[in-house]
């Protein structure tokens, strides 16, 4: 691991990395061997937890073509020296800003959505000029290996590799003095990170979880809601960060507001064989969600096999801060239902609890709308939708709190590889005495009456 970086080290300090062309260069590389290897790509997710062509394009795929796609339109004017004002105490100068790569980047990408999640974080950095190594998460051990082999076999190890494996390998990278360090997934495994970022001071971009509440008041257009809230919710088989993790509903449309729900999801009739669901992605993973499920407390679903590592779409109802589905982030397809009468107290409950990654409002009532995004503080979210703001780079996308630090996407992904070095150009022509000896009473009075 030690040669690997001295060797990406060499290759960043040869300056090839800050020309533009070369980061154009590199990116249309990838976008091509991910495109001309697709079909690898279908099958090793699929090997890995049976997603299908259908969704490992639409969930995948395409928004890591359309990141390559506005990063190549855009990276020349990301890339500018941008111009400030300059203030009187420097005056005659010129003052502007340039944004240089900070070197040598470690991406650790996570299982849920192995391409997106891994090589999302890779297209800023190539794009701001640092090279990269990248850990993808070795639960999905086909996933891994077919990335590790498009992009090993394409680009040389000194600019972008990746390395596989588990737990040690991990901790040996970390070891490793890194100028970036891009980490998504668990908020246990993101303080490690952390510390091991801080003995280099190396900046780092968390992106973690959290259990996001979705807010369905009484005013809500429930037929739009309830649609949206079923496909972001089983999306995956409920193994996405951002997913409704719980739901708030008001007391006066509960009873509808399930019914409409359990329809839903009949409807939609989510299999493996239909090519819209998911296996959950391992053992130990399905072993832990099955103890949520309090057979007690479910309205619709709660059917599971270990063998083919399925959960049905399952929704509890009757369900209080106090169950044991409330005390960490779920991560899987059952969906808790709180109900509630006062709105202020369950702002309240959510403020007690750590910030979460996203919030979702599903209101027709303005001043509702923005009472709960006002009050309450969360990485990022949308009003009568769930999860799609993750679609649109020009909202940066991270955490705040627990569920985060720093964000991506777009030009915030490209802010998150660079550092914005500062720079005060004068001409040597002119200067003024005021700072130099003597200092009189005259230079003071002028600072303080001018200046001060």
């Amino acid at each position: 691991m030690k040669a690997l970086v001295e060797k990406q080290r060499n290759f960043f300090n040869s300056n090839k990395t800050k020309d533009i062309q070369f980061r154009k260069e590199h990116l249309i590389k990838l976008r091509d061997i991910l495109k001309s290897n697709e079909d690898l790509l279908y099958k090793a997710i699929y090997d890995d937890f049976k997603k299908s062509e259908f969704d490992t394009f639409t969930n995948e795929l395409l928004l890591l073509y359309l990141d390559i796609k506005e990063a190549l339109h855009n990276l020349k004017k990301w890339s500018k020296p941008k111009k400030v004002r300059t203030n009187l105490v420097n005056f005659p100068a010129k003052s502007y800003i340039i944004p240089k790569p900070l070197g040598v980047s470690l991406v650790i990408g996570a299982w849920n959505y192995p391409y997106q999640l891994s090589l999302a974080p890779v297209i800023p950095a190539i794009a701001a000029g640092n090279t990269v190594v990248l850990k993808p998460s070795e639960l999905p051990s086909n996933t891994s290996a077919a990335m590790a082999k498009i992009i090993n076999e394409n680009f040389p190890e000194d600019y972008f590799h990746v390395v596989e494996g588990g737990i040690p390998v991990t901790s040996e990278l970390l070891e490793q003095h890194f100028d970036k360090i891009f980490f998504t997934g668990s908020v246990p495994v993101g303080k490690i990170v952390y510390q091991a970022a801080a003995k280099n001071l190396t900046p780092v971009t968390l992106e973690l979880g959290g259990k996001s509440p979705a807010f369905i008041t009484e005013s809500a257009n429930l037929k739009m809601t309830v649609k949206r809230l079923v496909w972001s919710k089983f999306l995956n088989a409920g193994q996405t960060c951002i997913a409704p993790d719980y739901l708030l509903v008001h007391e006066s449309i509960e009873e509808k507001f399930l019914e409409m729900m359990k329809t839903e999801i009949e409807n939609s009739h989510y299999s493996f064989e239909n090519g819209n669901y998911v296996q959950i992605i391992n053992e130990r993973n399905f072993h832990r969600l099955i103890p949520q499920i309090d057979e007690s407390k479910i309205y619709f679903g709660g059917r599971h096999d270990v063998e083919n590592r399925y959960i049905e779409p399952t929704i509890l109802h009757n369900i209080t801060f106090d169950d044991k589905v409330m005390e960490d982030e779920i991560f899987g397809p059952i969906l808790p239902v709180i109900t509630y009468t006062d709105l202020d107290e369950m702002i309240a409950q959510v403020k007690s609890k750590p910030k979460p990654l996203s919030c979702y409002v599903y209101t027709e009532d303005k001043k509702v709308k923005q009472k709960i995004l006002h009050e309450i503080t969360f990485g990022g979210g949308a009003v009568n939708d769930s999860i799609m703001h993750i679609a649109n780079s020009n909202l940066p996308f991270g955490g705040v709190g627990h569920s985060g630090i720093g964000s991506y996407h777009g030009e915030a992904g490209f802010r998150a590889f660079s550092h914005y070095k500062s720079i005060l150009d004068k001409p040597s022509w002119f200067e003024l005495g005021l700072k130099y000896f003597p200092q009189t009473k005259g230079k003071l009075n002028f600072i303080k009456r001018f200046l001060g």
